[in-house]
């Protein structure tokens, strides 16, 4: 049988496989990005038009377009309703981005790490990604200088808003810095922000596609982590002169996003409901946050280093005695535990070993003290082996 040559580049997903493998009740994973199951809101289904049933525009629901808009102008992104594109989650983004740029040894520039998916969007069309380090308020901006001035990327892929998987929101400078470097170098951004509303510390800072004055932009984000993921409901905003394009890749993917969840959403953004609700879910989340802190110092601090996320859902550390975390994963689901081995969130695998990510969202705090001890000794144990090899 002859598949096309693009299947030769398809992976299957890590973050995937390690969630299929944690769904004994017995595990606890700190893998995934879930949501608490306790933080799901319950749905009103009445008053849904039977209409909703029936097939819609591509651009998505009229009603939700504008408040999406007006969400995005109160963020400091200058756009109308018409900007707008509904999508089947904001994953849906990073597929229409890569079909509308990318095709094989298209260059990109990506964060390092950088989300998972992200880089396996990319790398099946056939994408070089080319990595930028990440410090504590954003990318290192001499390199990312450097790489614009070297090459010449089809888009530069970013995560400002407690990024994943290292948690780390830009500064309002960095921010600043790389806007004005992509204006410079006239290279599109795709910004990415499903954790923007996730924040337990109160801060905020405005996205960097409203601070572009002259290149091209998608900005997209979601409603999977405020509401149901299950619903698969994303969105992107983009520059006028990307809209039509990506309108038309929306139309050959599926046609349109489901309607019933974007009615659904439509009940929820906006309201006095969803700002309590948001209200909960971070206090819920910041206490999952602080145990998680808590458990890691008391037995991962002489192992690992890392900063507290000031929002999201993610830890990432950095073991102080380097070692291939994959090789962990097979002996940390023997005990019962599940994370993500953060060498896959680089573009260069095998270059960056030795992190890790773990989620607090999802293993309640009474288990999560008994989880970060059965993964310190899993970590101690290959370290010793391996001092001892």
């Amino acid at each position: 049988m002859a598949f096309s040559e693009r299947v030769t580049r398809l992976k299957s997903s890590l973050i995937r496989e390690i969630l299929a493998a944690a769904q004994r009740p017995e595990v606890m994973s700190f893998a995934g990005g879930l949501p608490a199951e306790a933080m799901l809101p319950a749905l009103d289904w009445a008053g849904m038009p039977t209409s909703m049933g029936q097939y819609g525009t591509s651009e998505g629901e009229p009603a939700l377009r504008e408040l999406l808009a007006a969400e995005a102008r109160a963020l400091g992104i200058a756009c109308q309703a018409s900007q707008v594109l509904v999508l089947s989650g904001s994953q849906q983004a990073l597929d229409l981005a890569t079909k509308l740029y990318i095709d094989k040894g298209t260059e990109v520039i990506v964060e390092g790490p950088t989300y998972l998916a992200a880089l396996q969007t990319f790398q099946l069309f056939g994408a070089e990604c080319l990595s930028v380090p990440l410090g504590a308020d954003g990318p290192h901006i001499d390199a990312l200088r450097a790489r614009l001035e070297q090459h010449a990327p089809a888009f530069v892929y970013l995560i400002p808003t407690f990024q994943n998987p290292s948690g780390v929101r830009y500064s309002e400078a960095a921010r600043a810095r790389v806007a004005a470097l992509l204006d410079e170098f006239g290279v599109t951004l795709i910004e990415d922000e499903p954790y923007r509303e996730l924040t337990y510390d109160g801060g905020m800072a405005a996205p960097i596609a409203g601070r572009l004055r002259k290149a091209s932009w998608v900005y997209t984000g979601t409603v999977s982590k405020t509401l149901l993921p299950g619903l698969r409901v994303g969105y992107l905003i983009a520059s006028p002169d990307l809209f039509a394009h990506l309108l038309r890749l929306k139309q050959a993917a599926d046609l349109h996003t489901n309607r019933v969840g974007q009615w659904q959403a439509m009940q929820w953004l906006g309201t006095e409901k969803y700002r309590q609700h948001l209200g909960e879910l971070r206090g819920f989340y910041r206490e999952r946050r602080d145990a998680m802190q808590q458990a890691l110092e008391q037995h991962l601090g002489d192992l690992a280093d890392w900063h507290v996320p000031q929002g999201g859902l993610f830890f990432w550390l950095t073991l102080k005695q380097p070692i291939d975390t994959r090789t962990l994963v097979a002996a940390a689901m023997a005990q019962d535990v599940a994370f993500m081995p953060g060498e896959p969130f680089f573009a260069d695998p095998d270059a960056n070993p030795g992190c890790l990510r773990l989620n607090f969202s999802h293993v309640a705090p009474h288990r999560l003290q008994e989880g970060v001890l059965r993964l310190a000794h899993v970590i101690r144990q290959a370290q010793a082996a391996q001092a001892a090899a």
